[in-house]
């Protein structure tokens, strides 16, 4: 047991070497010891940042040593000498797209504290600092001399993957997130332990973003939602109405949102001036005679209020069938449709409406974005569809009568969130309309649901409404936390699912 450690990481320096090469004779004595002094110089020059130790007090413990190279061709079955010429020294692209990791050791008397995990940490920062896809390496499997009468290559790769077999380095990179793409042969002849083969292992580096030709294409991360818990209220015509969602477009914009999103049926007060409101089902049809309009100046709200809505849900009436659909209009004017799937025993017998029969994720400039009209976020076959498009936000536009009505849209919307790790939003109205069949009272509360993990909030709801109550709800999303736990969370719903067991088959009509 060593006493008194005191660890610091920093970089090497040529001044280093003699310590450098004291740890290299000690760890690899068996397939050739230490770098030449001139090559430990060439990678210092070449990736100072790259270059990393591990020193305990004034002693290098242990350290790790990369260079950049392109990610095409040495993510493709190479060799060692691919790497390094006949004088020992390493190639090095400036202009490199990946890091491939050279060695990584640690003094033999230090092992057993984890410490070669600290310096993947640090490689790993660095990979993303630089902006780089990945982190490549040929790993060596030290341990197959043991069992290379007994089973091939392969099959030990797989055996030291399910724990049934110690492997010193393999074992070491498998739990630091590095993946096996490929098992390379003749990768370093004269490593007679390893008869050869190498692993080639690579850790995605999940910020990367390729590079843009100008600011104006990089991809936001930090996302405002805004949400309209909305009253629903008589009104005397259609402008009025309007103005009231041009009201809340103006500040929700105020406060920089990137999306505004409205309830289900938001519009259905115009219900209140259908010539007969005792009959359902032509009073739906009368809504739904404004619904081109509201889309139309919804958009151009869109536009002049430069933020993207969610237009809630309006009736839609196409070769002569009544469809619930939901509108994304986008703040550079285009518009996309969403009709609801599955329709309700009300909508159904009262209003005669019929389901939509697609669900699409469609990219905005602030995050890949689903929507889903209140009964379809039940279904979690909708949820694990989108998500299966790489959904970061979907949207719920709800209308809900009872609180045992909004609690089964709340909760599934929650679990949708945990599930498909990803943002759920969810908006309803709230008040009531005694001149409207049916459309007596609401219940919402309006809230924003995370995955449930160590970057979100403990109970996942990122924020809420007062319960029926006329207000706005805005919260910040940050789109990186997701590539974040769907890599590396406490648990990896996507990401472990069972598709050797199962899966989501869309039949399209």
């Amino acid at each position: 047991m060593l006493e008194d450690l005191h660890l610091k990481i920093r970089n090497l320096t040529l001044d280093d070497y003699s310590q450098v090469k004291e740890l290299m004779d000690r760890v690899y004595h068996d397939i050739g010891g230490s770098w030449p002094k001139h090559t430990i110089r060439k990678l210092i020059k070449d990736l100072p940042d790259g270059q990393i130790c591990l020193v305990d007090h004034d002693k290098i413990v242990g350290m790790a040593l990369s260079v950049k190279v392109n990610y095409h061709r040495f993510s493709n079955p190479h060799t060692y000498d691919d790497l390094v010429d006949q004088r020992e020294r390493i190639h090095h692209d400036s202009e490199g797209d990946a890091l491939y990791g050279l060695d990584v050791l640690i003094d033999p008397d230090y092992r057993g504290y984890r410490l070669g995990r600290r310096l993947y940490e640090a490689r790993k920062e660095l990979c993303r600092q630089e902006n780089l896809i990945a982190i490549l390496a040929g790993g060596r499997i030290p341990n197959y001399y043991q069992h290379a009468d007994e089973m091939t290559p392969a099959e030990y790769l797989d055996a030291v993957d399910k724990r049934k077999i110690y492997d010193p380095i393999l074992t070491f990179q498998l739990s630091n997130d590095f993946q096996v793409t490929r098992l390379l042969t003749k990768y370093l002849p004269e490593d007679e332990k390893s008869r050869g083969y190498a692993t080639l292992l690579e850790w995605k580096n999940i910020f990367y973003e390729p590079e843009k030709d100008t600011v104006l294409e990089y991809r936001k991360t930090q996302v405002r939602i805004g949400a309209v818990q909305w009253q629903m209220r008589e009104v005397d015509s259609v402008e009025e109405l309007l103005k009231q969602v041009e009201y809340f477009i103006d500040a929700l914009s105020s406060y920089k949102s990137d999306f505004a999103l409205f309830p289900e049926f938001f519009n259905a007060p115009l219900m209140g001036l259908a010539p007969d409101q005792t009959n359902q089902t032509e009073a739906i049809r009368f809504l739904a005679s404004f619904t081109d309009r509201f889309v139309s100046e919804m958009s151009q709200f869109a536009v002049s209020y430069n933020i993207n809505i969610i237009t809630g849900s309006m009736p839609l009436i196409e070769d002569d069938v009544m469809y619930n659909a939901s509108y994304l209009c986008r703040r550079d004017g285009t518009i996309e449709e969403q009709r609801k799937i599955h329709i309700t025993p009300h909508e159904r017998r009262d209003w005669v409406i019929e389901g939509g029969d697609e669900v699409r994720v469609w990219d905005t400039d602030a995050g890949r974005v689903g929507i889903l009209i209140c009964y379809d976020v039940e279904f979690p076959e909708l949820g694990r569809h989108l998500a299966s498009q790489d959904m970061d936000v979907l949207f719920v536009p709800f209308w809900t009568d009872t609180k045992n009505g909004y609690l089964r849209v709340r909760r599934c919307a929650q679990a949708r969130a945990i599930e498909n790790e990803c943002y759920v939003v969810i908006c309803g109205s709230c008040g009531n309309l005694p001149q409207v069949e049916n459309l007596d009272v609401q219940y919402s509360q309006a809230a924003v649901f995370s995955p449930s993990d160590f970057a979100f909030p403990h109970d996942a709801t990122m924020a809420e409404t007062t319960p029926n109550t006329e207000m706005l709800m805005f919260s910040d999303l940050d789109l990186d936390k997701l590539k974040l736990v769907r890599s590396e969370g406490s648990v990896n719903n996507l990401k472990d699912r069972r598709l050797d067991l199962y899966g989501i088959n869309w039949k399209s009509k």
